[in-house]
């Protein structure tokens, strides 16, 4: 199973006992009428737990679905779950969002609009590009795929550069004057697991592992590389 996390900056003023005690708190519910029943809909992150440089969570939405059933339409309630982790590396505070893009940044802005009554204060944290062409340039053997944006090619947004291309010394060096590296593909020398990494720090891990050891890789490997 693919397994993906964003991770987030924490833009404002705050500690981790401040952050643990309002996701303890953070319960919203939301009435939405069917027919003539009312449905609860709750968003709310339980599970709550911390240690010296972390705060862990579980944040759930519940979400009215229709489906098909003996001719008819009946309302289902389905939660969504997303594992959650604030993290400070000493100087800033990010957090982890264990779910697809779409329904991590859906997390991160009601985070912020829970933790600090605004849209800005958790905002996507960035992968310099320097960092990621050490990343590639301290193991090319380990890259399978790059692809280039901000391409100043005339007509070209993207560039990509796959197998044999990135032994292709000149074609990198020609890719990398003209573009800046958003998304790369690598296998990890330590146990040869497949990972992919953008500069607005999507991970995804290709290679079956647990979710455990994935976010110890993220913990690890893509914390230490944000700015």
């Amino acid at each position: 199973m693919v397994l993906t996390a964003k991770v987030f900056r924490v833009n404002a003023e705050a500690t981790l006992g401040m952050i643990a005690q309002k996701l303890r708190d953070f319960r919203v519910v939301d009435v939405v009428k069917e027919g003539d029943k009312e449905v609860e809909l709750v968003t709310d992150v339980h599970d709550v737990i911390g240690g010296k440089d972390y705060v862990s969570g579980v944040f759930s939405r519940d979400k009215l679905v229709r489906i098909r059933q003996r001719g008819g339409v009946v309302p289902v309630v389905r939660t969504i779950d997303a594992y959650i982790e604030f993290r400070d590396r000493g100087d800033k505070i990010f957090l982890v969002v264990m779910q697809q893009k779409h329904f991590a940044n859906y997390v991160a802005t009601a985070l912020s609009n829970a933790l600090f009554l605004n849209f800005r204060s958790i905002v996507e944290a960035r992968i310099p590009h320097e960092r990621l062409v050490e990343l590639h340039e301290r193991n090319p053997d380990g890259t399978r795929l790059i692809w280039f944006d901000q391409v100043d090619y005339p007509g070209v947004e993207k560039l990509a550069l796959a197998g044999p291309s990135l032994m292709d010394t000149s074609m990198y060096d020609e890719a990398l004057r003209h573009g800046r590296i958003w998304y790369i593909v690598y296998v990890s020398r330590e146990k040869g697991r497949v990972f992919g990494l953008t500069r607005n720090a999507v991970f995804t891990a290709f290679t079956r592992l647990s979710e455990q050891d994935f976010l110890e890789h993220i913990r690890t490997e893509v914390v230490p590389l944000l700015e």
